[in-house]
């Protein structure tokens, strides 16, 4: 069920909305083993080595879930998932972002120096330097920019550029930029009113994200929704930041992620919104509207885009066949002695969505 933000006092069959909020917040659970289903499989030699089981939500552009693996009402921590709803906060805080710098603050970059001069120059809008970025230091995703790198820096964590985006909502708002990342602190404030109002799901648990920024809990059902109502106001414009943000993910694709990256091929192949977050989450989103949220239940990213990808084929949002193709591209090779001996397949709870 997808969660009321108010709290009306219209009865409905004999409860208000406010109590059926209570309601539904009592029965609030963690994504478990007993609600997870087959996403992926992973064979070698003819044998499957590795199954990865999670649960996931697929919600129309009415709010309806037209399609669910497993528990769909579960909570999970979306992680990085979340960062479209912290750069929308952003943008309605009265920040001007455009063009990449409005990706980068929902990103979870990989590091190339493409990247990171974006988030500097986010910073000189204010006279802010990497130093006052409070995620912590991070080598670069990009392999050949580690490489390169003399030390993990913060400029380089794949969340710099959504901290750059929180020092400007700071900076036009008159909030401390010293601690920003203070639950109680008003931008987190935002962030969270920001959520429970795209979602229409109140947050009832709240941890802290590996950049030290807060992270909510929230519904698979719930995220999808919010992804989906986020991405079609690309078309609708019905939300005018939102629409804003994802016009610029499709036009910057590189930004989210980076040349070759999952969300980047798949966003410029497919014309989906594609965002991933640590430990196995993964939201898509069309400009119909259709969301997408999955959640393996291991925290293994191989199955999150295939998972997604099926769901969107299945509603007939995506093209097989080039949905085929971007997994050809994105998914590691299962190899033996250099040579294809596997792969990574749809498993059976997949294959009977």
């Amino acid at each position: 069920m997808l969660l009321s933000l108010r709290a009306s006092k219209v009865t409905l069959g004999g409860m208000t909305h406010q109590h059926q909020e209570l309601a539904d917040l009592a029965t609030r659970h963690p994504l478990e083993v007993a609600g997870s289903v087959e996403l992926a499989v992973l064979t070698r030699s003819g044998m499957v080595e590795s199954r990865h089981i999670g649960a996931a939500a697929v919600v129309d552009a009415d709010g309806t879930l037209v399609r669910s693996l497993g528990d769909a009402s579960a909570s999970i921590y979306p992680r990085s998932c979340m960062k479209p709803f912290q750069a929308l906060t952003v943008l309605r805080s009265g920040v001007s972002l455009d063009g990449p710098q409005a990706v980068l603050a929902t990103a979870s970059h990989a590091g190339t120096e493409r990247h990171q001069r974006v988030v500097l120059d986010m910073l000189a809008r204010i006279d802010a330097t990497e130093a006052d970025l409070l995620c912590p230091v991070d080598w670069p995703f990009d392999r050949e920019t580690a490489r390169a790198a003399a030390e993990p820096r913060r400029l380089t964590m794949n969340c710099s550029g959504k901290h750059a985006g929180f020092l400007l909502a700071c900076a036009d708002n008159g909030w401390d930029p010293a601690r920003y990342d203070d639950l109680d602190h008003p931008l987190q404030a935002a962030v969270r009113a920001t959520v429970e109002d795209s979602l229409g799901e109140h947050v009832d648990q709240i941890g802290i994200d590996g950049c030290g920024a807060p992270v909510f809990a929230l519904t698979l059902a719930g995220l999808a929704g919010g992804i989906g109502r986020l991405v079609h106001s690309a078309t609708t414009n019905a939300d005018p930041d939102a629409g804003h943000l994802a016009r610029a993910v499709f036009s910057d694709a590189w930004a989210i992620d980076g040349p070759g990256r999952a969300n980047t091929v798949t966003i410029d192949e497919l014309g989906v919104f594609a965002k991933l977050g640590t430990e196995g989450v993964m939201v898509m989103g069309t400009r119909a509207g259709l969301g997408v949220a999955v959640k393996v239940l291991d925290g293994n990213l191989r199955a999150g885009t295939l998972t997604a990808l099926h769901l969107l084929v299945a509603e007939g949002a995506v093209d097989a066949a080039a949905a085929q193709r971007v997994l050809d591209r994105i998914l590691d090779p299962v190899l033996g002695a250099g040579h294809p001996v596997g792969a990574v397949l749809p498993g059976a709870g997949l294959l009977v969505a």
